[in-house]
């Protein structure tokens, strides 16, 4: 009994000692700001702030009084406690590498060694390779998780966000959650998120279409910006929006049923061969990837052809998406709609693997090196990361998509010739050198960070709108 004493005791001044912390102006409240600027300091992130705070605030007031502080921690505590010994399943008060794998297993997520590992050091402070009950505590104590199916998730966080130029392939998903319809609601999410950054670039994307085509006349990036306006309105600078939203939707669903599909069989394969199993490694990630984005591409190409067609378009050429295809039939016949299709399906491999190679490194590098942190790093790292390894990936692969622009536009000139993809290639080298290649480059650069920061914030607000949690 006086063990039980000291223990409440030792529990009491730690909430105290942690209210204290939390009360930056000291005057006996915790109030949403002050919890947002210490715990973001901490590492925790923003929905998982508002969410303790809309739990805790029981006479919602928009502060934390130290009664409710404490009710809250008192609940939370007695939760985190439950899922510790679901995980400790010897019981001897640590939780291990083995440990974590078997439960995640069961609730339909398999994990590998390396990233179960990677999972327990990211909670592991003291270098011992297991957890103990204060490093599980302190490390979830101000995320809002429930029970071990919200560990679960957070572990296997997913991330389905347009950056301007490629839909994202995301990471497995469990058994769980497919059932449960969380995967298309976070599809739904991402293709709302992307639809809304691109709207708010669409200039920037007609800009660099319109460099890719026109560019090598000495067109500037501000005289063709101008060009457009003088010849459209302000309205022609979103020319070719509305089909590149349109083919939001089926891309990111057609790529996500690949990529399951390829993933599943890959998996089955590499399982035949390893006695561990588990999620696919890096390379296996890469020709699902690819193959996800081959498939997709394959069957939503010809609208990537309209759009180009649509984004160059003079006043009055075309009344719309349908009159677009009609012309393009009637002129050029249904192989039209597949020009540049060769050099788009082989720009896929280097932006793919780059991409996701350069995004692995870096996410990796910051486990490695913020161990506080989360297997799941939050969402700014993982954009951060994601926009770094997408502006790699283009720079290996735009001279493919400038090749897949003009070989999709050349048609639309009355009397143009009909370069081949090589003979692209050596016309725009022999008259241009190799920095004409990368004509249009710069706008596209600067779609980057707008789209990425539109996309997260739409993103996170239709994830709560959709009752997808983060």
């Amino acid at each position: 009994q006086y063990k039980v004493l000291e223990n409440l005791k030792k529990q009491e001044k730690r909430w105290a000692e942690l209210f204290d912390q939390l009360d930056l102006n000291k005057d006996g409240r915790v109030d949403v700001n002050e919890l947002r600027t210490r715990l973001t300091a901490w590492g925790i992130g923003r929905s998982e702030v508002d969410e303790v705070v809309r739990v805790s605030d029981t006479d919602h007031d928009g502060q934390l009084d130290f009664e409710e502080f404490t009710q809250y921690l008192r609940t939370h505590e007695r939760e985190l406690r439950l899922m510790f010994h679901s995980l400790d399943r010897n019981n001897d008060g640590h939780i291990d590498v083995g440990e974590i794998q078997l439960s995640l297993r069961s609730l339909g997520v398999n994990v590998s060694t390396e990233q179960a590992s990677r999972i327990l050091q990211s909670i592991d402070r003291d270098g011992t390779m297991t957890i103990d009950w204060n490093e599980w505590r302190d490390h979830f104590l101000f995320n809002p998780l429930h029970n071990m199916e919200d560990i679960a998730h957070y572990w296997k966080h997913s991330l389905m966000l347009d950056i301007g130029e490629q839909l994202t392939v995301p990471d497995e998903f469990s058994e769980k959650e497919r059932r449960s319809g969380v995967v298309w609601r976070q599809l739904v999410a991402g293709a709302m998120a992307g639809a809304v950054s691109r709207t708010g670039t669409a200039p920037l994307d007609r800009l660099k279409v319109f460099l890719q085509v026109h560019g090598s006349s000495g067109v500037s990036l501000f005289g063709g910006l101008r060009g457009m306006v003088q010849e459209g309105g302000l309205r022609s600078l979103w020319r070719g929006n509305g089909i590149n939203v349109l083919k939001i939707a089926p891309e990111s669903a057609i790529k996500f049923m690949a990529y399951e599909q390829v993933n599943k069989a890959e998996s089955i394969n590499y399982n035949k061969c390893s006695k561990e199993g588990g999620s696919l490694r890096v390379q296996e990630r890469f020709i699902a990837g690819s193959l996800a984005g081959a498939t997709a591409q394959t069957i939503i190409y010809p609208m990537e052809v309209l759009k180009t067609r649509l984004t160059l378009r003079k006043t009055g050429q075309y009344s719309g998406m349908a009159d677009c295809a009609k012309q393009i039939l009637r002129k050029e016949g249904v192989r039209a709609f597949y020009k540049g299709y060769v050099p788009n399906t082989l720009g896929i491999i280097p932006y793919a693997g780059i991409d996701l190679a350069v995004y692995e490194t870096l996410k990796n590098a910051w486990l490695q090196r913020y161990c506080m942190g989360s297997a799941d790093p939050g969402v700014l790292v993982l954009l951060g990361c994601g926009t770094v390894s997408s502006t790699c990936g283009q720079l290996a692969s735009y001279p493919l998509a400038l090749i897949r622009t003009h070989m999709q536009a050349q048609a639309s000139a009355d009397g143009a010739p009909q370069l081949s993809m090589v003979g692209q290639f050596k016309h725009i080298v022999s008259h241009e050198g190799v920095p004409g290649l990368y004509r249009g480059i710069a706008p596209n650069f600067l779609k980057v960070i707008p789209a990425v920061s539109i996309s997260y914030v739409v993103y996170e607000h239709m994830k709560k709108a959709l009752g997808v949690g983060s």
